[in-house]
């Protein structure tokens, strides 16, 4: 790739080129603060993720052996006939949330009544099981708010990031480049011209002397 931009060296275009490069450098200071303030969160919702996952593992362990003991004691057949017809034990909504540009789910989920089942073939370790696996849920309702969030601001950064390395290591400088470029052209052309000037000048002169 060519160290500069291919524009003619003219006053107009160095003008135009000056005013580009601090648009530049302004766009690359936005993007730097962009991408700080994305890592952060990222890291933020990172640790709180480790937490909630730690905590939805363990309740999902403790609603499964509940759920195992269950089924021990009532058989799998009879489990699932007894589950047929339940209401559900959880209302969740979805609705979109924005951070930093980012777009990703906001989830907020609250647990229902759960009515005992009641039936003579029943254990209470299904009930149990129910109550285990809705407070389960619940977290991992949570958990799958945080996960998708924290892989979409972390997407959202790696994207930023590549911007800025580009800005910074690749546009700016091909911009200063040409600057550079085309201010040495200028100036070369300048002391061209006033060469050129002085010999006109001395040629007057001598003629003139000559005449005279």
């Amino acid at each position: 790739m060519s160290r500069h931009l291919k524009i003619p060296p003219t006053k107009s275009a160095l003008l135009q080129l000056k005013r580009q490069v601090v648009f530049l450098e302004e766009g690359h200071s936005m993007l730097e603060r962009k991408r700080e303030l994305l890592t952060r969160l990222v890291y933020e919702r990172l640790g709180e993720y480790r937490k909630v996952r730690a905590e939805a593992r363990r309740l999902l362990e403790e609603a499964y052996r509940w759920l195992a003991l269950a089924q021990m004691r009532m058989g799998s057949q009879m489990l699932r006939q007894s589950a047929l017809g339940l209401p559900p034990t959880l209302r969740v909504n979805i609705l979109p949330r924005h951070n930093v540009g980012v777009e990703y789910p906001a989830v907020t989920a609250e647990p229902l009544p759960i009515t005992p089942v009641g039936l003579m073939w029943t254990d209470p370790s299904f009930d149990h099981a129910r109550e285990k696996l809705s407070e389960a849920s619940l977290l991992l309702a949570h958990l799958g708010e945080l996960e998708t969030a924290m892989w979409r601001l972390l997407a959202e950064q790696r994207k930023t990031q590549k911007r800025v390395n580009a800005l910074k290591y690749n546009v700016i400088p091909r911009y200063r480049s040409t600057i550079h470029f085309i201010q040495s052209a200028l100036e070369e052309e300048e002391r061209n011209t006033l060469f050129q000037i002085k010999v006109l000048r001395e040629q007057a002169e001598r003629a003139e002397h000559a005449r005279g």
